[in-house]
C-alpha cells in the first residue's frame, strides 16, 4: 500500500458556524463543503451531525463535526494542553508576525514566537479549545537537515529503551536559549 496524502483530518467542534467563521476570518481558509445527516454513514447510528470541510491550502483539508445530541465536548485531561494541536505552515517570519498581530487583535492570547531550530511558531486556541500552531520554516542547511533525518531512528531507539529525551539534536532548542 502507498499512501498518497492525508485526505482530511477531522475534529469535533462546539459550533459549526462559529468554527467556519473563525477559520475563514482569522486564517483565510475557504469553506469547501458540508455533510449533514441524521445517521452516521459508517455505523448507521442515529446521531445528527454537521460535518464542515475547510481548505487549509495545497490540498490539505481540515474538517469538523458538530454533534448537538452528544455529551458536551471535552479534551483528553490526561494529556497536557500543549501536546495535541494542529500546525499550519506560513510563508515566512514576516507572515508569522503578521498572523500573530491579527490573532492578538482578535482578542486571543498568543504564545510565541517559539524557536524550534528549524522553524519558529506561535500558538493559540480556536473557539472549541483546539490548540493551533502557525509555523514558519527557518533557514537550515541541507547538511543539518540530513543529520537530523539520520539521527531520528537512533533517537527513537534510545527513547524506547530509556524513556528519557536523547540529546543528539538538543542544539535545535539550545540555539535560542544561548541567544542565537
Amino acid at each position: 500500500m502507498v499512501i498518497k496524502k492525508i485526505h482530511h483530518v477531522a475534529y469535533r467542534c462546539r459550533d459549526a458556524k462559529e468554527t467556519v467563521d473563525f477559520y475563514q476570518d482569522l486564517l483565510g481558509m475557504d469553506f469547501m463543503l458540508v455533510f449533514a445527516e441524521e445517521r452516521a454513514p459508517s455505523t448507521k447510528e442515529p446521531d445528527p451531525y454537521m460535518h464542515v470541510f475547510l481548505d487549509a491550502g495545497m490540498g490539505n483539508v481540515l474538517a469538523f463535526f458538530e454533534l448537538p445530541d452528544s455529551p458536551e465536548m471535552d479534551r483528553d485531561n490526561n494529556t497536557p494542553k500543549w501536546v495535541q494541536h494542529i500546525a499550519f505552515e506560513v510563508a515566512d517570519m514576516e507572515a508569522l508576525l503578521e498572523a500573530k498581530n491579527k490573532v492578538e487583535a482578535a482578542g486571543l492570547e498568543v504564545v510565541g514566537p517559539t524557536d524550534h531550530g528549524i522553524f519558529k511558531s506561535i500558538y493559540f486556541f480556536d473557539p472549541s479549545g483546539h490548540r493551533l500552531e502557525l509555523a514558519a520554516n527557518t533557514p537550515v542547511s541541507s547538511e543539518e537537515m540530513e543529520k537530523i533525518h539520520e539521527l531520528a531512528p537512533v533517537m527513537l531507539e534510545e527513547w524506547a529503551r530509556t524513556k528519557r529525551p536523547p540529546r543528539h539534536t538538543a542544539w535545535l532548542h539550545e540555539k535560542e536559549m544561548a541567544g542565537g
